[in-house]
């Protein structure tokens, strides 16, 4: 869930005021990011009468805000759309008494005690305790084509919106390990999968290859690039650019119903990278099975720290043990 600057963000010249001023806002905590690990964040938080300030950022809700339909969050029997279910959370915080604002993180300084973080590079908030629940942005592959079908037919999660697609015919880009996971759900449901590779091997590990060689239902186009994907509401193809060898190419047209992509996510974790752990690809490392960092009183939860799962109902669940791990800090 992307925690950048929210369109909405209040630039008036108070808060610029406040910063040239020196005055410092305290909070017991502070939440950064406003997806289902946020929101749930802040429902426990406020339960627990911590007071929680929690500031949306620039995609008030995630990447589920992009979801058109989701059928596998308990609670919503009919199924609800992305957005619905966003503002539903955000409801439920406020109810409790969680302080929603619009504004960005834009740096933070971990180094000591109370942790300072600043506001769309304005204002200056000090925290005994924070939750870091910035999630992690889909890589695409940046067609105009591909943003514009987003929600009709091009989806960043199979297991998000696989059902949709029961016996048709839909492609998944990417060559790694990844991408044959996704490419190997998709087959359980659709009639055929095509997997777009732009080179002339997988980057998969043997195991993953040879799951996706062996797989009847699927069909992997080596040495293929995408050119476009093609449909005005909804997807009905790919164009493909396919590599003949020594600097030749020709066009190709595939159809299908669904366009997913499978090479990776890129975890919303880069300002805190001088001060908290994370992998190499840069999600952030919990200890054990808490939401505790390599800090105490910093807290992670949501796709910013998992890169196994990466589901609404497990980034709610790390939101709930991140408000709990922050409650028994703040109380020792």
């Amino acid at each position: 869930m992307a925690f950048f600057k929210s369109m909405n963000i209040d630039k008036s010249s108070d808060k610029k005021e406040n910063k040239k001023s020196g005055e410092v806002e305290k909070v017991k905590i502070l939440i950064i990011g406003s997806g289902p690990a946020g929101y749930t964040a802040g429902i426990y938080a406020s339960r627990a009468n911590l007071s929680p300030v929690l500031y949306q950022g620039m995609e008030a809700g995630g990447q589920l805000t992009t979801t058109t339909e989701v059928e596998n969050f308990p609670g919503y029997p009919e199924g609800v759309t992305g957005p619905v279910m966003m503002e539903d959370l955000k409801a439920q915080a406020e109810r409790f008494g969680t302080d929603i604002r619009f504004g960005e993180v834009t740096s933070v300084d971990f180094s000591k005690k109370p942790y300072t973080l600043t506001i769309d590079e304005e204002k200056d908030i000090e925290a005994d305790a924070v939750i870091i629940a910035t999630g992690a942005t889909a890589r695409y592959l940046g067609l105009e084509s591909e943003e514009r079908l987003k929600g009709g037919g091009v989806s960043a999660c199979a297991t998000c919106d696989g059902f949709f697609f029961r016996e048709k015919i839909v492609a998944v880009v990417g060559g790694g390990d990844s991408a044959i996971e996704e490419a190997a759900y998709l087959a359980s449901l659709a009639s055929k999968v095509y997997m777009i590779v732009r080179k002339d091997h997988f980057r998969a590990s043997k195991v993953m290859q040879a799951r996706a060689l062996e797989n009847p239902k699927i069909e992997v186009l080596f040495k293929h690039n995408t050119k476009e994907v093609l449909g005005e509401n909804n997807v009905t193809g790919v164009l493909l650019t396919k590599n003949m060898g020594e600097a030749n190419e020709e066009d190709v047209t595939i159809k299908v119903d669904g366009f997913f992509l499978g090479i990776g996510h890129t975890p919303n974790s880069g300002i805190f990278k001088p001060y908290i752990e994370t992998d190499e690809t840069g999600y952030i490392n919990t200890i054990g099975k808490s939401s505790k960092t390599n800090l105490d009183g910093i807290f992670a939860c949501g796709d910013v720290q998992d890169n196994t799962y990466r589901q609404a109902i497990t980034a709610a669940g790390s939101g709930c043990m991140a408000a709990l791990d922050a409650e028994k800090y703040l109380k020792q």
